[in-house]
């Protein structure tokens, strides 16, 4: 049986990431119609010369693919200049509320195409990121200034203990009957209730 076909799947694997790695970082649902043509052609090109030689040796070409994937993925993890040469790194394109232009023209990403994920991502102003980077999948990562964050439950109950100390300090107190209409208008408290009158009957 002839073996050449070993040494064919090295180099697709390892030619067509390279290809693949020039191509960018964008992910198929980013694609435009354009570049999703060019990878699926590149895709049947790069498999061609082993396409043709039967099932068995078409399994084996695709198993061999896999096995080096994994492989690459593996040596990424023990290694930061493979994880670079083979998956790349996020790259940052907003520092504090400003795009940065030439990390932009360095992954051909315009201005519009980068307000675009920013949009999706529901960030109304550029100025409003304290930092974005575009990861190796494609996918837009950032984070909101501090004022433009929203409130978390956290920031919340801070609030509200520091309110409730300067009531106690004022010597404000809560209106008679007050607590006993919110228990009252608590759905839940109607339904746990009616579950102990239940229970309570002969």
């Amino acid at each position: 049986m002839e073996l050449s076909w070993i040494w064919q799947a090295v180099l697709i694997f390892f030619v067509g990431t390279f290809i693949l790695r020039i191509g960018g970082r964008k992910s198929i649902s980013q694609m435009t119609i354009s570049q999703t043509i060019v990878m699926i052609g590149l895709g049947s090109l790069l498999i061609q010369p082993v396409s043709g030689k039967g099932l068995l040796i078409t399994f084996a070409v695709a198993s061999l693919l896999t096995l080096f994937m994994i492989f690459t993925e593996y040596l990424s993890l023990k290694s930061d200049i493979l994880e670079t040469i083979f998956s790349g790194k996020a790259v940052m394109v907003i520092e504090n509320g400003k795009p940065i232009i030439k990390n932009l023209k360095k992954i051909r990403l315009t201005i519009d195409k980068l307000e675009t994920r920013l949009r999706q991502a529901g960030i109304s102003s550029i100025e409003d990121v304290q930092y974005a980077t575009i990861e190796v999948s494609g996918q837009l990562g950032y984070e909101l200034k501090d004022n433009k964050k929203p409130v978390t439950r956290e920031d919340f109950m801070l609030l509200m203990a520091e309110l409730s100390q300067i009531k106690q300090s004022l010597g404000y107190t809560a209106t008679p009957g007050q607590t006993s209409k919110n228990q009252s208008n608590n759905i839940f408290v109607e339904v746990d209730s009616h579950q102990f009158e239940g229970n309570n009957e002969p």
